[in-house]
């Protein structure tokens, strides 16, 4: 089992490479697999800004995510109207209408309220008015017509079917359920406009089957795969934080779509706190690839690893828990797909 090191003993590590010593004898020397002393080497090198003062890509992208929430925060304040020194149930009630345009985490830091509270104000709330029940109407009805697009219309193409079904909306207020819902179009505009916007990463295998990590939340590894209950077939997508091989979120879904990858790493990049220097690790499947989810990733500074074709053993861990979850007990419940019927 690796062990961990603090900052200080990391740096020492880096100084003896930068001297010259062989990533392969510091490897064996430090017990460190070679894709974390890679990440430590990029994270404390040494680079110059614009005003020629020198700092590492740690301490620039410590500074950019600082900056970025404190920005966020601004957004959330000039939303809300009120600021941190309001009353308690004022902040609340201003935060309940921006609940779905930003993340709860942002929402509570930006105001000074404890996520328990603000989720126990939001969802023991007993009084339903007419604007819920008509937004809860509107989210089936635009869910509904996404699943039968499957996943390919937008915002735009939503609005025009409901508009055909005697169903007035703005596009403005469909994307917005669109974006509390979590549903973005997979359509090949959508990749191409996304292909031209932002240069793709090549599709690297950066784990190497090193299914080893120092940290939490530094590895996380993902696979899907099918069950048939009755005569119907579900999917099911895992995702597994490789330092405790625990599986930290999961959904289950009738379709194997990119919607149920995106909820499912939404779930847990939530749950973890919006984690940092993190590494997502899958098997080439055409949701882990899509221009959707790997925007997703991108937008959340996520870097992207992917076994290699033909590989399974470069997942081997998400692949284990599948064998051993079909052997258990649910093998005895349930009839297991191999695939898509």
């Amino acid at each position: 089992m690796y062990r961990k090191y603090n900052e200080e003993e990391k740096k020492n590590i880096i100084g003896q490479y930068i001297s010259g010593q062989a990533v392969t004898s510091l490897c064996a020397q430090y017990r460190v697999p070679r894709s974390t002393l890679y990440f430590w080497i990029k994270q404390y090198q040494k680079v110059k800004s614009s005003n020629q003062s020198t700092v590492t890509y740690a301490d620039y992208h410590n500074l950019k995510r600082k900056h970025d929430k404190l920005e966020e925060k601004l957004r959330v304040i000039k939303a809300a109207g009120c600021n941190p020194t309001a009353p308690l149930q004022e902040k609340l009630k201003a935060l309940e209408k921006l609940y779905g345009q930003f993340s709860v985490h942002a929402l509570c830091e930006a105001l000074d309220v404890s996520r328990g509270t603000f989720y126990n104000h939001i969802f023991r709330r007993t009084e339903v008015t007419a604007n819920d029940k008509h937004r809860e109407k509107m989210r089936e009805q635009i869910k509904a017509v996404f699943e039968e697009s499957q996943q390919r219309y937008g915002a735009n193409k939503i609005s025009a079917v409901l508009a055909e079904r005697g169903i007035k909306s703005s596009k403005k207020y469909v994307a917005g359920l669109m974006r509390e819902m979590g549903l973005y179009s997979i359509g090949t505009n959508a990749k191409r406009e996304y292909k031209k916007n932002i240069d793709l990463p090549p599709k690297r295998n950066l784990l190497r089957q090193q299914f080893e990590a120092s940290d939490p939340n530094q590895v996380w590894v993902s696979d899907v795969t099918c069950f048939k209950v009755k005569d119907n077939y579900y999917f099911v997508c895992v995702i597994i934080d490789l330092f405790s091989r625990k599986v930290i979120a999961h959904r289950v879904s009738e379709k194997n779509s990119t919607y149920l990858i995106t909820s499912t790493f939404k779930r847990a990049f939530e749950s973890r706190s919006y984690p940092n220097n993190l590494t997502f690790h899958s098997d080439q499947g055409s949701q882990y690839t899509s221009g959707t989810f790997r925007k997703l990733l991108h937008l959340n500074k996520v870097v992207q690893s992917f076994s290699s074709s033909g590989r399974p053993h470069d997942n081997a861990v998400a692949e284990a828990f599948f064998a051993s979850m079909k052997r258990g007990t649910l093998s005895q419940k349930i009839q297991i797909g191999a695939g898509v019927p």
